[in-house]
């Protein structure tokens, strides 16, 4: 089917796009190439359509409603469609609206003369008369000839070859309407699940479907509404400063339907019994749970919007949590103290390595402890060491730490004021009426002042956060270049609280370029002791009465990421004898979670959940009670992974059902744990809720990135 023609039943919305399909997601250099591919013939695959009498939701209602019969419905091939409608029709396609494509490529440029394509560059393209825009050549009459008569050739024979060269490229490009792509057609009387699977798969040749697209997929299967009901609150939601995506909210979906923030979660099983009105609900909870945390965050928090923190991650446990506990916080005191916790994560770059492996783990915590505050907390500290801000921690960092961000909204609760009219810096950053990061040192200053815009350390010192302060646009224009030691008294003449307020040394001595170095200094103490005073009014150590822990309910919950099951320690049940493979594997799992992020280790209940006991374990031991259970399980720990990682694992013999049971509690170590066995040793992880082995050369990736993601 020519391109020319398929182009026209888009047009027509006799080719449709299904509301399961992902949005427009190639990048400009993806758009490029198909249409450089397209000119030189070069082959660009093929398109797939599902022929039906009974179509899905469509894309943005873009379907005749008086069409009678069969509807062609693309499952293929949208992504390249989408481009070649914008480059020769020069616009959105009808299933498709302006703020749909996020990457628009019609900025494209075809030179006439030479065929290059390039995305438009004011300099070269204004100089020359053959730049053209690639929808001017679908879409208007260019005439080769005329233009070269426009040019100052006097050579007539020059002239009568570039025009045809012009005409040549020109021909050539336009006759890509004329291409044929071949159409594959998908079975007659498919169900929408078959044709979502068929996407499935032959979406893995082309730009392959993240994890949470395909989520959202199977969603719009059964609900084909999610897409857009989704988009309504994240334009809601932007309108209040607070931006979202669809793949951060289907995460939220996959919290809320199977207690884990990975993808991978959702099963066939859980697709299949998900009704519509499963995930309607669903959906209705999370709404919920942000109309009620939103401002929350603003009045509580003085995060006036996603642009005041670096990562919207930081939301997903504490939403979890609200989630699970009837749309809100307990107390207030609760709130804070979630609060605090969202503001260490943020400082420490909870999130900045092992994503999806810390978020998972956060969100069990916040479901399954009794005291999730203290548990996420404990977390940062095993990987920080510490949670309190010292000087030093701002020592070089520039805006693209967290802690330039936290330095704004500590500003903001300090209520803060601008330098030229004393009000609020209150919006937030990048907003409409836009606060910007001001040097209270101006850069070009400092530069004339014995410092180097070439050396590196240099111009980490004159880009420190501690030489930063939050303003409007016109004040830091108005400053401009100024000597501090003449703009920053007139400030404090003027407004006698604003240089306390932004946590500005006030003694005059340090305002000149001589003494920089020790107003950094001076000013990294302030900051770091206004941000630990901030943090202090969230936190307050609540009185926990100690629960007993209900071991038999995280049982019946089955194993995941952070528990796992093991009938016994050495004695085989099926071979009724002493295996030391048992205790080996023993030893494989508590290294694993040590590898990880830590987790439980239930000894004497088999993969079903049922509880076994120790007796037979006694049974093969000198010691034939607990205390010679304990003895062997540590003998166990010091032969394969050593004795120095004790540190990282506690147990406990508990009763259930009258039945002796061992729980290993195992936090992650600070260095990797192998597997010892004789000279050989193996490294694993935990990982889709097993204990996996890795290759020699995973094992240094992983390594590599996960300490030195701890350690940073």
């Amino acid at each position: 089917m020519q391109i020319s023609k398929i182009l026209g039943g888009i047009k027509d919305k006799e080719i449709v796009i299904p509301e399961f399909q992902r949005e427009y997601v190639w990048s400009l250099g993806q758009s490029k190439d198909l249409v450089i591919s397209l000119f030189k013939r070069y082959p660009t695959g093929s398109i797939l359509i599902w022929d039906t009498t009974n179509p899905p939701e469509i894309k943005n209602d873009a379907i005749d409603e008086n069409k009678i019969g069969r509807t062609q419905v693309l499952l293929d091939g949208q992504q390249r469609l989408t481009t070649l409608y914008l480059f020769i029709k020069g616009e959105v396609p009808p299933y498709y609206n302006e703020q749909d494509i996020t990457y628009d490529p019609r900025h494209l440029y075809f030179n006439l003369k030479t065929s290059e394509f390039k995305y438009y560059q004011r300099q070269e393209m204004e100089r020359s008369p053959f730049w053209k825009s690639v929808v001017e050549c679908f879409n208007q009459d260019i005439n080769p000839f005329v233009l070269i008569e426009n040019l100052n050739i006097e050579d007539s024979n020059e002239k009568l070859k570039i025009g045809n060269i012009i005409n040549k490229n020109l021909s050539q490009l336009k006759s890509i309407l004329e291409i044929d792509y071949f159409v594959q057609f998908v079975p007659e009387g498919v169900s929408v699940d078959k044709a979502i699977d068929i996407f499935d798969k032959v979406n893995s040749r082309g730009t392959k479907l993240t994890d949470a697209e395909l989520v959202l997929t199977h969603i719009a299967g059964k609900w084909p509404q999610v897409r857009r009901e989704i988009k309504v609150k994240i334009e809601d939601y932007e309108k209040q400063v607070f931006k979202f995506n669809l793949d951060f909210f289907t995460r939220c979906i996959v919290i809320l339907l199977t207690g884990s923030a990975l993808f991978k979660k959702m099963t066939s099983e859980i697709y299949e019994k998900t009704s519509e009105e499963n995930y309607k609900e669903i959906w209705a909870k999370i709404v919920k749970v942000f109309d009620y945390l939103i401002p929350i965050l603003k009045q509580s928090a003085f995060v006036g919007g996603t642009d005041d923190i670096n990562t919207n991650n930081v939301f997903v446990p504490i939403v979890a949590y609200i989630a699970n506990n009837d749309g809100a916080f307990k107390s207030d005191q609760e709130k804070n103290n979630f609060l605090y916790w969202m503001f260490l994560a943020l400082i420490w770059g909870r999130y900045s390595g092992q994503t999806d492996q810390r978020l998972d783990k956060d969100v069990y915590l916040a479901i399954n402890n009794s005291n999730p505050v203290d548990s996420l907390i404990e977390e940062i500290k095993d990987q920080r060491g510490r949670i309190e801000i010292k000087p030093s921690d701002l020592e070089g960092r520039g805006s693209g730490n967290p802690l330039h961000r936290i330095l704004y909204i500590i500003s903001k609760s300090m209520k803060a004021i601008d330098w030229s009219d004393g009000g609020s810096i209150q919006d937030t950053m990048g907003s409409y009426y836009s606060i910007q990061s001001h040097h209270i040192f101006p850069q070009s200053f400092l530069y004339k002042n014995g410092y180097n815009s070439e050396n590196h350390l240099d111009k980490k010192k004159v880009n420190e956060i501690a030489n930063r302060a939050f303003i409007t646009r016109d004040t830091n224009y108005n400053i401009s270049a100024q000597d501090p030691a003449i703009y920053l008294p007139k400030v404090k003449s003027k407004y006698p609280e604003a240089l306390k307020r932004h946590f500005i040394p006030e003694r005059e001595e340090l305002w000149t370029a001589d003494n920089y170095e020790q107003f950094l200094t001076e000013r990294r103490r302030l900051i770091a002791d206004n941000v630990n005073r901030f943090l202090s009014n969230f936190w307050k150590q609540e009185t926990h009465i100690e629960e007993e822990i209900n071991y038999r309910e995280i049982i019946n919950k089955g194993e995941n990421n952070y528990i796992e099951f093991k009938s016994s320690l050495r004695w085989d049940l099926v071979n009724s004898n002493v295996n030391k493979l048992m205790e080996h594997s023993i030893a494989k799992t508590i290294a694993s979670f040590m590898n990880v992020e830590g987790g439980k280790l239930f000894i004497g209940v088999n993969d079903e959940g049922e509880v076994l006991g120790l007796n037979a374990d006694y049974e093969t031991l000198h010691k034939k009670n607990k205390d010679g259970f304990l003895l062997q399980l540590t003998q166990v720990i010091n032969q394969y992974i050593g004795k120095e990682f004790h540190q990282y694992a506690s147990y406990e013999i508990v009763k259930i059902e009258d039945k002796d049971m061992c729980v290993v509690s195992i936090g992650n170590s600070d260095s990797p744990a192998y597997i010892k066995t004789g000279a050989r040793e193996e490294f694993f992880i935990r990982a889709s809720a097993s204990s996996q082995p890795m290759s020699i050369r995973e094992s240094n990736e992983y390594i590599k990135v996960h300490w030195n993601n701890q350690n940073a």
